[in-house]
């Protein structure tokens, strides 16, 4: 059986230091940050400089390189500031910077030697822009969402640059980099960091058209992206980076898609091959995050209208977090930070760095104090009984609506 000799990178989202901290720990081989400017997340924790000092050595004491969105679309204003950041970044050694903006990649190449990387959000379609941005010093494209991997290997080829594709997440509707709808709707700049997401409202039409139709009313919504079973079609077109959607997206979302497609890449490695029941498992556990329906997208056709998610959002994805592992011993038990309520009897699970997860029911909860509890608070410590394979830092997740 012959071994994968090559296997692309995953690329995890980090919108605070506590997840870039979870999708280190879960297998992601990098990561990408925002600081508190100059990026298209806004809304999301984002990083002081301290913490990215922080998260910048604890990422490459694990072996994790750390790459920072500087993407969003700058004004003089803007420019004038960055410098000052740029040559902070080059200091505590990131690994790369994301950028879409002409002018934020000559500033970047002015006042650093740092790689930079062009954002999907430069629409990068052709062999022609990729030809372009590597003689501009770029080292890696992110290719928009609308080209398909066999196109996307075919410029990694014939251009000889690093290309970066997202596997998923949430999905655009409109060419990546060029929506402006919550601009309109909101008075929010999607391309300066103020993406409301309008396209996942729910319009009314009236457009003479018959009742069934109206009925059509998220027409602008895209399912999300799920490139599972496209993974032997990234590696055979040498795609480098395999990257997942976000930022702004629970603990959970970052520890178990860092977890299923490193650990399906390493799978890979091994084997030269993946079976029908290993996808099974791997898929069985994405469905567990809350998530719209899923989709390939453009990955391997163009997508068509059964990739729009014509529906209400629902948040349920069968599991919620419930925890965080703060220390596991036969002694001490298993000593739990709650983040999200949770009930005696309840069905649990230990989301592992590697390997099968560990069940248990919280038939048995104690405070801190070894008193019983009967429904746990966010922000306290509780105890379960101990169980091999538990660590700490390891995340805790619960069932929801099953007792």
């Amino acid at each position: 059986m012959n071994k994968a000799s090559f296997v692309p990178e995953i690329l995890a989202p980090a919108g605070s230091l506590d997840k870039l901290k979870v999708a280190v720990l879960y297998g992601a081989n990098a990561v990408y940050v925002g600081g508190q400017k100059f990026g298209l997340r806004t809304a999301a924790d984002n990083f002081t400089p301290e913490e990215l000092i922080q998260g910048v050595a604890f990422a490459h004491e694990r072996g994790t390189q750390v790459y920072v969105v500087l993407n969003s679309f700058l004004h003089d204003k803007d420019l004038a500031e960055l410098p000052e950041f740029v040559r902070f970044l080059a200091d505590i050694k990131v690994d790369a910077v994301i950028v879409s903006d002409l002018g934020v990649v000559k500033t970047v190449r002015e006042h650093s030697s740092i790689p930079v990387h062009i954002s999907t959000q430069a629409s990068t379609l052709n062999l022609s822009a990729a030809r372009l941005w590597k003689k501009m010093g770029a080292t890696r494209i992110v290719v928009g969402r609308e080209l398909s991997v066999k196109e996307a290997g075919n410029i990694r080829r014939e251009a000889d640059i690093e290309i970066e594709m997202f596997v998923h997440g949430s999905m655009c509707m409109a060419f990546s980099g060029h929506c402006v709808i919550s601009n309109f709707t909101q008075g929010r700049d999607s391309n300066r960091g103020g993406c409301a997401h309008s396209c996942r409202f729910e319009y009314s039409l009236d457009m003479g058209l018959d009742t069934e139709e109206k009925k059509t009313a998220y027409f602008m919504s895209s399912k999300d992206l799920e490139g599972l079973r496209v993974l032997p079609e990234f590696i055979s077109s040498g795609i480098d980076s395999l990257k997942i959607e976000g930022r702004m997206k629970s603990h959970l979302y970052a520890a178990t898609m860092s977890k299923v497609y490193s650990e399906a890449l390493s799978y890979y490695a091994s084997h030269g091959n993946f079976l029908s029941d290993d996808f099974l498992r791997w898929e069985i556990e994405l469905s567990k995050v809350s998530h719209r329906d899923y989709t390939e997208a453009s990955l391997v056709n163009p997508a068509g209208a059964d990739s729009i998610f014509n529906e209400r959002e629902n948040a349920e994805g069968g599991w919620h977090m419930a925890g965080t592992v703060i220390e596991a011993s036969p002694k001490a038990g298993i000593v739990v930070e709650v983040r999200n309520a949770f009930n005696q009897g309840d069905q649990l699970e230990i989301l592992t760095f590697k390997g099968a997860n560990i069940s248990l029911s919280a038939n048995e909860i104690m405070d801190i104090g070894m008193k019983p509890v009967l429904r746990t608070r966010p922000s306290t410590l509780i105890r379960l009984p101990y169980k091999p394979g538990v660590e700490a830092f390891q995340l805790v997740r619960a069932q929801s609506g099953v007792r």
